[in-house]
Parts: structure tokens; C-alpha cells; sequence
């Protein structure tokens, strides 16, 4: 393969970019803010590139793999509907799923997620 699908520009409403290797969450753990909310967990840390870049974590003491899949699920969908509107540039974030992310009513960890944003100091 010749990597083509690595540049290829992000769909729209997605977030800019991904956090995947252990050291950029230990990274955002380590040096970050942190925003609990009942539905999530937001650690956020100024970026070293200008983008916003976004990783995923659910652990196992949420449940079994398909409860931890659905809140990875929900919790990225919520990522893609709000942050593009929101002008984090320049933030790397951690959303982080709680026990009940699987089952709390979407709007509402929507709404968790912005309060979270905003308790962080990433948005106004």
C-alpha cells in the first residue's frame, strides 16, 4: 500500500486528527486540565501542532468489550458533532467513558461534553 488513505483529507465534521500512541495520552494525562462530568471524562493539554487532535479511552472496569465499544462509539459522535464549531485549534484532547456514557441519553452527553469543554478552558 502506498498510505494514500493517510493523507487523505478528513471527512467533514470530523475531528482534524487523532491521538493513537500511549506517550501523547500520558502526555495530556500528565500536564493537562481535567473536566468530570457524569457521562465523561475530558483531559485537555495545549497541543504541539496546530491542530486539534482527539483520542478515545474506555476502560475495562466499564464492562465487556461490546458495553466499552458502544461508549467509544457514542463518545466519538459527540466529539464530531461538537468540536468543529467550536474553534479548539491548537488542544489535545482525551474523552475518557464512564460507566454510564453507554447508557445516558445522547443529548445529554453532548451537553457533558460542552460543559466539560468549557470547564477545561479549551471554548469561552
Amino acid at each position: 500500500m502506498s498510505g494514500a488513505a493517510d493523507s487523505a483529507p478528513p471527512r467533514p465534521g470530523a475531528p482534524a486528527g487523532r491521538l493513537k500512541k500511549r506517550k501523547d495520552f500520558l502526555r495530556v494525562a500528565s500536564r493537562g486540565k481535567r473536566a468530570a462530568r457524569p457521562g465523561l471524562v475530558l483531559q485537555a493539554a495545549p497541543g504541539d501542532a496546530g491542530t486539534l487532535r482527539i483520542g478515545f479511552t474506555v476502560t475495562k472496569k466499564v464492562g465487556n468489550a461490546v458495553v466499552r465499544n458502544r461508549a467509544r462509539r457514542r463518545l466519538k459522535e459527540a466529539a464530531r458533532l461538537t468540536l468543529p464549531g467550536l474553534g479548539a485549534a491548537g488542544w489535545d484532547l482525551v474523552l475518557i467513558g464512564r460507566d454510564g456514557t453507554g447508557r445516558r441519553e445522547f443529548a445529554t452527553l453532548v451537553a457533558d461534553l460542552r460543559g466539560a469543554l468549557r470547564q477545561a478552558g479549551v471554548t469561552p
